[in-house]
């Protein structure tokens, strides 16, 4: 492992959620746990497939990844994506141990760091600093996670799409007016449980009515009192 890599995977580590509580030497230690590997993933490569059962959970180093389902007639799915530095997935599995009903694609080459499910086990499990660390981190995690879900649930319960948008908007405004979601439509879409074409189609309708100025993934409020009546 080369010196500038490796100070890379500890940045990330060191300022994810994980590692939250830890000091230097902890994720230092953390990093050189023989229950912790890296893995390069070409494009195209599988994170872990749709049935799998869980062997830990994973971080995002590098890259971008996609989270899929297949269906019954053997379309694809899009789910999610996974592109930011840290970011942890397939924690909720890796603790239920309940197998994947999806899988993970790297849609460009891209490195995961993969913590195994022997650091979690409550028998015979790693009682170092850092592990205990971890498993007490992962709670927050479920509760955080748990808070943001409960926010999607808000969302979705709305009537029509420019209502779960106005709710959704609101959620996210900052006080210049920008909608801070960093997620692209495709995402977008599946996070509201609708098409795309469809969510293209109102957030055009809402531009062209005034209610938002949309530049790609950069949207804005214009009439916040107007877009207040949808809630």
């Amino acid at each position: 492992m080369g010196k500038e890599t490796a100070g890379t995977a500890y940045d990330i580590v060191r300022a994810s959620s994980l590692a939250r509580g830890m000091t230097d030497a902890d994720v230092r230690a953390f990093l050189a746990s023989s229950k912790v590997r890296r893995r390069e993933l070409p494009r195209g490569g599988i994170v872990f497939h749709e049935g799998d059962m869980p062997r830990g959970l994973y971080l995002l180093l590098s890259g971008a990844l996609e989270i899929r389902r297949d269906t019954s007639s053997g379309r694809q799915v899009f789910l999610s994506e996974i592109q930011t530095p840290g970011e942890m997935f397939g924690e909720v599995y890796e603790v239920l141990q309940k197998p994947y009903d999806m899988y993970v694609e790297a849609v460009k080459k891209s490195e995961v760091l993969e913590v195994s499910s022997a650091i979690f086990s409550l028998a015979g499990g790693d009682l170092s600093r850092p592990a205990l660390l971890v498993q007490q981190n992962l709670m927050r995690v479920f509760a955080q996670k748990a808070y943001a879900m409960r926010g999607r649930i808000q969302v979705l319960a709305s009537g029509s799409l420019r209502e779960k948008l106005a709710r959704l908007f609101f959620d996210h405004l900052a006080d210049d007016g920008t909608v801070e979601i960093a997620v692209n439509r495709e995402t977008l879409a599946a996070y509201l449980a609708v098409t795309r074409p469809s969510l293209s189609r109102e957030l055009s309708a809402m531009a062209k009515e005034g209610l938002l100025a949309v530049d790609g993934r950069h949207i804005r409020v214009i009439d916040r009192a107007r877009l207040e009546s949808y809630l």
